[in-house]
């Protein structure tokens, strides 16, 4: 509570910092508008920016599962055999190289302006820290407990189901909460590229009209989503792995 409590007296110092630069130095609303216009206009258009926010947040939500699953069964399957290893170490790496940016317009033309595209886009970002911390913790599994396992007769799967898998649960959690943290550029840049509603979009329209002040009411309350996901992501998965506390900084 004193974190929080910190943070929000911070936050309200710069917002006031910079209401006041902008009354000081008389710059245009269509340039940078005041925290108090950003608000004023966010309150009169609850009802839009609500009715979009629903829309990215499903994006979101659905991006994030079925990127996770992707990641999750391609780390499974290159733990579990050496040729699946070699032949999808390839498609992490382009996974991660190949700009996301790049490809949307075509998974626009491939999906479609709906909800399809933008679960593909937050797929494609969210599937390579998932698969690389759940690879990364299969494989740096203790060798103490692998020697035993072995002596013990367990196979591959055995060993994968009883020891390997529950020892990289923590670098899984890791890596979920690095992709929920990116979740939110998938859905918004496949709105950006083509979409009829979403927060992005309707940064997009605003944008288009010089109403900056609608744009950044719009970052606001996808700044606040993405904070309330992870938040909600972060403790549920500490919930889950108790075994697994993070020590405090000394």
């Amino acid at each position: 509570m004193a974190g929080i409590g910190r943070g929000l007296a911070i936050s309200f110092i710069l917002l006031g910092l910079w209401e006041v630069v902008v009354r000081v130095l008389a710059i245009p609303a269509y340039i940078l508008p005041g925290p108090l216009r950003i608000a004023t206009t966010g309150w009169a258009n609850a009802a839009i920016l609500g009715h979009n926010a629903l829309i990215t947040l499903g994006e979101m939500l659905l991006g994030l599962v079925c990127g996770s699953a992707l990641g999750i069964a391609c780390a499974l399957a290159m733990a579990s055999s050496p040729l699946a290893r070699r032949a999808m170490r390839p498609v992490l790496l382009v996974a991660q190289a190949l700009p996301v940016f790049a490809i949307a317009p075509l998974l626009v033309i491939w999906f479609g302006f709906g909800l399809a595209s933008k679960i593909v886009m937050a797929s494609l970002i969210i599937f390579f820290p998932v698969a690389s911390a759940f690879h990364d913790g299969l494989a740096r599994t203790e060798q103490g407990l692998l020697d035993l396992a072995r002596l013990g007769g367990a196979g591959t799967f055995t060993t994968l189901r009883f020891i390997r898998i529950p020892a990289a649960l923590p670098q899984l959690a890791s890596g979920l909460r690095v992709a929920t943290a990116v979740a939110p550029i998938g859905a918004v840049v496949g709105e950006w590229v083509g979409a009829s509603a979403g927060l992005g979009y309707l940064m997009l329209y605003s944008n288009a009209r010089m109403q900056t002040d609608m744009v950044f009411a719009a970052l606001a309350i996808l700044l606040a989503v993405a904070l309330i996901l992870f938040a909600l992501v972060d403790r549920a998965l500490t919930r889950l792995l108790p075994w697994a506390p993070e020590t405090a900084a000394p």
